[in-house]
């Protein structure tokens, strides 16, 4: 929490004005008097050094900045998603990967969707964009689509991005109305080529890929 004014403890400050500069150690008292008479608050910023360093602002203005940066510390952290299905995915497997796309947009995730081609099913590309039409339209009260499906190597990827929260509803849930461990969550980083191939198995996804 932070103390202002009366509730900061430390006998002594090193006091820095609201435009940076630095005003030296003060006597607590004497800083908080030099904070009313300037109509500003002494904000304490840093707890850990001794003596504490204290700044001179408007302590609301100062929540608020603090609150926006917060925020866009927060949207940096998200992480794109991905979910992976294959061009005959069975009906309950893709009941189940359409749950869990829906549980990173709810989570405010990116959601990448790949459809990757194995062997003969290359032949036969144009099932592969049903399959990535389908998933649109099923996920459109979740999601605006960034990219739409498009060819890749042997695989057809897709970019989604979530509505806003009180614009999303659900249409799908995973077995059992449970929700699966955040260690089962394929995360993307933030700057990879959406056009680049994926290799490699598919995501262990409780066996499901397996079963196709």
């Amino acid at each position: 929490m932070t103390r202002i004014n009366d509730r900061i403890r430390a006998p002594k400050v090193r006091v820095v004005s609201a435009g940076g500069e630095q005003l030296g150690v003060m006597n607590t008292r004497d800083a908080i008097e030099k904070a009313k008479i300037l109509g500003l608050d002494l904000v304490e910023i840093t707890s850990s050094t001794d003596p504490p360093v204290c700044k001179v602002v408007d302590y609301g203005k100062y929540k608020y900045e603090q609150s926006k940066l917060k925020k866009g510390k927060s949207k940096a952290a998200t992480k794109m998603k991905e979910v992976k299905f294959r061009p005959r995915t069975e009906e309950h497997d893709y009941n189940v990967k359409l749950g869990r796309a829906e549980t990173f947009l709810e989570g405010g995730h990116k959601l990448r969707v790949a459809l990757q081609f194995r062997g003969r099913e290359n032949a036969h590309r144009e099932v592969g964009f049903e399959v990535m039409e389908r998933i649109k339209k099923d996920l459109k009260a979740m999601a605006n689509v960034d990219q739409d499906a498009r060819l890749a190597g042997r695989n057809i990827l897709m970019i989604l991005s979530p509505l806003p929260k009180a614009q999303q509803k659900r249409h799908f849930v995973l077995d059992h109305g449970e929700l699966i461990e955040e260690d089962d969550f394929d995360e993307i980083d933030d700057d990879v080529k959406y056009d680049e191939e994926i290799d490699g198995p598919d995501v262990a996804e409780s066996g499901d890929e397996k079963s196709e």
